[in-house]
């Protein structure tokens, strides 16, 4: 517990041993009043302060107006103990509250604790620490065993076994080595690494992590701005009724010939606010969200507001782009056919003309080549979208693409009868072969489509710009409804539009891609979610969701999470709103006491935010 906490627990339980002191004191009459605004006083007097200024500020209807006409109008009738119990009990809600969304939170920083303290850098003295904020791009950090890595970099020298738990919410570590990517937010279990930076500190991943996790509350989803709006005119609705429930029956009485019973009436419509007070909605629905969007961060699903959580709960289409997404995106070149020169010589004009580009099927060339790439030998390169490259090479006209691009130069490209990823070179003007390469899928890939048709999925799509015949093979092998091959990037987004006029209203598209150059579709699918976005920045930038590794299976978490995090929201609605009504009904007709609406107010809140916590707990896949 906090100070402030702390405080009003001390203030709970002094007001409770007054309580029982009071009731064993034979006192009545001005001195029973007096000795029982202590206890009311010492458990009650902020929300008096508050309702006092609502009312200054004309926001007069709130549960502190309700509480404080309620408990005063209680002890005005006489009615001294239940009038400081309602108050009491109020306040034991109201402190539960403020302890489980304390420990939501404490419980989400801890699972996000990647924020770095320092960096380490090498002065005269040895290493020094700095704030990272004050890190230059380009300067060489050193992270021993134990530390985080503070900031985005290439490893320079060492070599380690990084744990990326609090990123990806998977335990299996991962080995990096001299040139490779390493991203802020990972501990070093093992060796010692210098990092050559290759951001600021404010642009690094564990930045745009935190902020992505600390604003998520700021975008509302429909449930929380009904809730907003369903209190500002439920709370005033319920005061003129509780009026008229104090003031219409006696008059009645009053006019048939009958008594007024004025107390009577007047008891019955303070238990009636009592009863009224929204607490348990305006406080369980928006804690259900911020425990879903937590739950979601501890697995590795980051969730950039509650309305986006809301949207995936809904969904019942998921297009997932091919490369990198539901396949490895690791190509292999697996064969050199029709060849008019060396193999060794096609590849290398083939890996030349690829060298300034970063697409899988370029890496992959220029691995396979095995030579160092001397990117001085190439001019004029012209990068083609969805056809190819085409550059000089040591002077000489090289074309590297598909068979769109070898027509697009006026030449016939010879067919491959293998599966698989057809590169067609063509030099000095000439078709000069063409080159194999292959990928495979994800091991996971087949399951996950498996487990999005469990979790009610309709349709599972499959986009790709690659040539038919793989795309139907990999579609076959993994389960995938529909497919659709050889498209450019505005392709792409054609097919996402005529699938969103397919779809019904209530029902929800997701597109699934690496997040690099699946921009354009990410934004005009209803939902866009970017996978295996480790220090992607376009990714984190153009997603809505954004699955911090390359698992599609973290697809499904993500569904199941928000699917999970909503069901809570409407129970709790339900929970709330049914048992008040009951309750009000029965207060109206005097069946219930002051003491059940205490259970109406507080103890419908506890249970509720009882509920909403469990949107924390995420069950691994």
């Amino acid at each position: 517990m906090n100070k402030k906490q702390k405080k009003m627990l001390a203030r709970i339980l002094v007001t409770a041993v007054l309580i029982v002191i009071l009731g064993q004191l034979n006192v009545t009459g001005y001195a029973r009043l007096a000795l029982y605004l202590i206890p009311y006083l010492v458990v009650g007097y902020d929300i008096l302060l508050k309702a006092l200024k609502g009312i200054r500020n004309k926001q007069v209807f709130d549960e502190n107006f309700l509480m404080a006409v309620a408990t005063v109008g209680a002890i005005v009738l006489g009615e001294y103990t239940e009038g400081v119990a309602v108050m009491l009990f109020y306040q034991i809600g109201e402190l539960f509250q403020s302890y489980a969304v304390g420990k939501s939170r404490k419980n989400i920083s801890q699972l996000m604790d990647i924020r770095p303290d320092y960096a380490n850098i090498e002065g005269e003295h040895g290493l020094e620490q700095v704030d990272p904020d004050e890190v230059e791009i380009g300067t060489v950090i050193v992270v021993q065993p134990g530390e985080k890595i503070p900031i985005d970099g290439v490893v320079e020298e060492g070599n380690a076994t990084l744990n990326t738990s609090a990123l990806t919410g998977e335990s299996l570590p991962r080995e990096v080595r001299v040139g490779d990517a390493v991203i802020s937010g990972c501990i070093n279990m093992t060796g010692v690494l210098k990092i050559r930076t290759t951001k600021a500190f404010g642009e690094s991943t564990v930045s745009k992590i935190l902020d992505l996790v600390e604003n998520a509350n700021s975008k509302k989803s429909q449930s929380e701005r009904f809730i907003s709006r369903f209190a500002r005119y439920y709370t005033p609705a319920v005061c003129y009724g509780a009026l008229a429930l104090a003031v219409v029956p006696p008059i009645i009485q009053l006019l048939v010939g009958g008594t007024a019973e004025w107390g009577l009436w007047i008891y019955r419509a303070l238990t009636f606010l009592v009863i009224s007070c929204p607490c348990a909605l305006v406080i369980s629905i928006p804690l259900s969200f911020f425990a879903g969007i937590g739950g979601a961060s501890r697995a590795g699903v980051l969730i950039k507001g509650s309305n986006y959580l809301e949207t995936l709960a809904q969904t019942k289409y998921v297009v997932f782009d091919k490369t990198g997404t539901l396949t490895r995106g690791v190509f292999e070149v697996v064969g050199i056919h029709h060849s008019q020169m060396e193999n060794e010589r096609l590849l290398e004009y083939a890996a030349l003309a690829e060298s300034y580009s970063s697409h899988p099927i370029s890496r992959s060339l220029k691995e396979a080549c095995g030579k160092t790439i001397d990117r001085s030998r190439v001019t004029n390169v012209e990068e083609i979208s969805g056809n190819g490259v085409t550059a000089k090479v040591d002077g000489v006209s090289v074309a590297v693409g598909n068979d769109k691009l070898m027509h697009k130069i006026g030449l016939t490209a010879i067919s491959c009868h293998q599966v698989g990823t057809v590169v067609h070179v063509a030099v000095d003007g000439i078709y000069a072969g063409h080159i194999l390469i292959s990928d495979v899928a994800k091991p996971t890939s087949a399951q996950a489509i498996r487990e999005l048709q469990k979790v009610g999925v309709k349709k599972t799509v499959m986009l790709t710009g690659d040539a038919d015949r793989v795309a139907q093979q990999v579609a076959q092998e993994l389960g995938v409804d529909e497919v659709h091959s050889e498209l450019l990037p505005a392709d792409k987004v054609d097919k996402i539009e005529a699938l969103l006029a397919k779809k019904g209203d209530k029902e929800k598209l997701a597109f699934v891609g690496d997040g690099i150059n699946d921009a354009p579709v990410l934004s005009r699918a209803d939902i866009g979610v970017a996978m295996g976005a480790l220090g992607s920045d376009a990714a984190i930038e153009a997603a809505d969701i954004v699955l911090m590794d390359d698992d599609p299976m973290k697809m499904v978490s993500a569904i199941r999470i928000a699917r999970k995090c909503m069901r809570i929201v409407y129970e709790n609605i339900y929970l709330a709103i049914g048992i008040k009504m009951v309750c009000l009904l029965l207060g109206a007709v005097g069946l219930a006491n002051m003491w059940v609406a205490i259970f109406a107010d507080v103890g419908v809140m506890v249970l509720a935010v009882l509920n909403a916590i469990r949107a924390l707990l995420v069950k691994k896949l």
